[in-house]
């Protein structure tokens, strides 16, 4: 909770399925935990603008997912791209978060390496 600023910890859903390869991981915010005026807008333009200098993440907001916010869990197979989907309702203070990966694509190195790209800013392969 050092980095994110959130007051309780939060909790990660995994959605694993009858399928070789893929993931889904939700991320449930209450806005009430998180800094006043925060709404659903603002957590997208903070994801955006932390990984817009990255070629493998790309944040997608639910009115530009353009599929009715259904996300096919195994999308991402064979690839080492991340999307982060943002859904909210606003008037209810509460924000999805929902991860789409392949959970199997690159093994344990590759993940490694990829993750600390992102941790230090290193450019993405």
């Amino acid at each position: 909770m050092q980095w994110t600023g959130l007051r309780a910890r939060p909790l990660f859903v995994p959605s694993v399925g009858n399928f070789a390869q893929g993931m889904l991981v939700q991320l449930p915010l209450h806005h009430s935990q998180l800094p006043s005026g925060t709404q659903t807008a603002t957590i997208a333009q903070a994801l955006q603008a932390h990984y817009a200098n990255t070629t493998c993440v790309r944040v997608i907001t639910h009115e530009a997912a353009g599929d009715s916010g259904k996300l096919d869990a195994v999308a991402l197979a064979q690839t080492d791209a991340l999307e982060i989907h943002v859904f909210g309702n606003d008037a209810q203070g509460q924000s999805l978060l929902v991860a789409r990966l392949d959970n199997l694509g690159k093994g344990a190195s590759g993940a490694a390496v990829q993750n600390l790209s992102l941790m230090f800013d290193w450019p993405s392969a």
